[in-house]
């Protein structure tokens, strides 16, 4: 989590890696030429499906430049599958992958999250006057300033900011209730706390996501996964987000459900470009989404994450289903002194 100083605008976030339409015209034309590639893929379990695929070159690196100073125990990553993953410091396991192939998915998914909210950045009401603001789930960060795990206790002093916001924590809360009793404590009296989160179960309105299909087998990997990890993808699912509310304390709580298409296949504008923007975060990193509780957790290989890996795109790029992730904003209120 990260805290932002006084009298700075909240939520300062970097420009897309790619103009909009570059990603969608390039992904487009990834799906025109690549079907017989996904073939060769599922095929070939040691192809690597991300290597040759067009989509890479939509997704550029003209991310602005960051400078911060961070303790060097931080900058110790662990490196697993080719892939690099934050220290493993205290609770602080994270199942993504953090390099800069994940940092390019995450990049995009927030421009997902922007279309599905139709350009705001939270949903709370906040005044106009509020003056510091805690981020938990900061994304790449490249605006952090001061970095802790909120899985810690928490070393704020109480009543100290006038926002809260948490975003796609699934699968790193050890204690959604002590967090959210830490965030109560944390939070000034009339402040507001928002948690995003996103099933990680692919799911349609149409039955179109088959029994044994990829589309079903990736969200097994997250429910499996969080299990053995003890640490719950089911947020959602589990009404984690109000409960913890209430039980912390807060007031005014309300809760927003939201549908994110996965892939183009929307008959609605704003709705279909969701769904490119997810599909493009998700061919960025299939990969790094999976391999750590694919590999460290349920004993797959990696030859086997890639072929689930190019089974999905291949799915997915068919546009014979209609899968969405769904979403969930809840907000809510400290009480006023």
């Amino acid at each position: 989590m990260a805290s932002e100083p006084l009298n700075t605008p909240a939520f300062t976030l970097p420009p897309a890696p790619t103009p909009a339409w570059e990603v969608l015209q390039n992904l487009e034309q990834a799906q025109e030429n690549e079907d017989q590639a996904d073939e060769d893929e599922v095929d070939d379990a040691n192809t690597n499906v991300h290597t040759d695929s067009d989509l890479d070159s939509a997704l550029g690196s003209n991310l602005a430049d960051s400078t911060y100073s961070l303790g060097s125990s931080i900058m110790e990553y662990r490196t697993m599958h080719g892939r690099t993953y934050h220290s493993d410091i205290g609770t602080a396991q994270y199942w993504a992958s953090n390099d800069e192939q994940a940092s390019d998915s995450l990049d995009i998914a927030h421009h997902f999250t922007l279309l599905l909210l139709e350009d705001k950045l939270h949903l709370a009401p906040l005044g106009p006057d509020i003056q510091r603001v805690l981020d938990i789930g900061t994304g790449t960060a490249i605006w952090a300033i001061e970095i802790e795990d909120c899985n810690d206790e928490w070393t704020f002093r109480p009543d100290t900011f006038d926002f809260i916001h948490m975003r796609f924590m699934l699968g790193s809360i050890t204690d959604w209730t002590a967090t959210f009793n830490e965030a109560f404590t944390a939070c000034a009296p009339g402040g507001w706390i928002e948690s995003y989160e996103v099933s990680s179960t692919m799911e349609s309105d149409d039955d179109s996501i088959p029994d044994g299909s990829a589309m079903q087998r990736w969200g097994q990997v997250f429910e499996e996964g969080g299990q053995r990890a003890g640490r719950s993808f089911a947020i959602i699912q589990e009404d984690v987000q109000r409960k913890s509310m209430e039980e912390a304390g807060f007031v005014n709580i309300h809760v927003e459900d939201l549908k994110a298409p996965v892939g183009g296949w929307h008959t609605e504008p704003r709705l279909r470009q969701v769904g490119q923007y997810m599909q493009a975060a998700l061919e960025r990193d299939y990969e790094g989404y999976l391999l750590f509780l694919a590999c460290e957790l349920l004993a797959w290989t990696e030859d086997q994450v890639r072929v689930l890996c190019a089974q999905l795109r291949r799915e997915i790029r068919s546009r014979q289903h209609h899968p969405y992730f769904r979403q969930r904003i809840a907000y809510g209120q400290k009480p006023e002194l």
